[in-house]
């Protein structure tokens, strides 16, 4: 079976807090010959905290399905086309939306966009050096997908005028990531499935929060973790424990994968 892993509110709390428990399970689920994949909607860039990385993923999706690592190669990277991407930066500068633009190596961001922002901060904190300005390097980032806030006037108007690049994930009423159309974490399990030769009705996905829908809807088993919205809880198979209450052990452990 593959095992489909998203991160935050699901492998670790806000404070990049890991259970060992989680990390136990993970082990034995590999050594009964399950893959275990990460699958997160941040990008390659923003997945490199050594405490997750050390728990020995067979894979990584990033960037919701945008891009897949196998046993540490590279076997697909989707990055938008420059002509796409100035002209998505444009929309949204223009309407005034603040966005970070996430890419495989760096992110982007112009930094007195976020200064005092909680998020903003823990970005600028977390990527040193692989940290990049927007305008300061105008036309040539390589992203795969871009997250905004778009506390705008005109917010549906902008998502209007670059709706044929994009579909949106509303994360709240002014906080939006902003996906490449046809991808998603569900096409990234198909594509692994693909790659590695697996029917998709063999995978389980485990997640908390709206980004995640797909990757649940397409797993042949499901789990929202505990604190979970409702409407993530809707499409689980099962309702397991919080992450820090061994909610993962307590999935695997239920579907005897350890």
């Amino acid at each position: 079976m593959i095992l489909f892993f998203d991160i935050d509110g699901t492998l670790w709390d806000y404070k990049n807090y890991i259970p060992e428990s989680t990390k136990l399970a993970i082990k034995k689920a590999q050594e009964n010959g399950h893959h275990c994949f990460i699958n997160t909607g941040r990008a390659r860039a923003f997945v490199h905290d050594k405490d997750l990385l050390s728990i020995g993923f067979d894979g990584i999706v990033s960037s919701c399905g945008c891009m897949i690592e196998y046993k540490g190669e590279t076997l697909f990277n989707r990055v938008i086309p420059k002509e796409d991407a100035i002209r998505t930066i444009e929309a949204v500068k223009r309407h005034g939306f603040k966005a970070i633009l996430e890419g495989p190596k760096y992110l982007y961001m112009d930094r007195s966009d976020f200064e005092g922002d909680m998020y903003g901060e823990k970005v600028m904190r977390e990527m040193g050096e692989n940290l990049l300005g927007i305008t300061d390097n105008w036309g040539n980032w390589e992203m795969n997908k871009l997250s905004c806030d778009c506390t705008s006037p005109t917010r549906d108007q902008c998502f209007e005028e670059i709706g044929d690049l994009y579909n949106y994930i509303l994360h709240t009423d002014t906080i939006v990531e902003m996906v490449p159309k046809g991808f998603s974490k569900g096409t990234g399990v198909l594509e692994v499935c693909k790659l590695l030769n697996e029917d998709p009705r063999n995978t389980m996905a485990f997640g908390d929060s709206i980004n995640d829908k797909e990757m649940l809807e397409t797993a042949g088993i499901a789990v929202a973790m505990g604190r979970s919205s409702d409407e993530t809880k809707a499409l689980a198979d099962f309702v397991t424990s919080n992450l820090e209450d061994d909610g993962i052990w307590k999935a695997m452990n239920k579907y005897q994968l350890i």
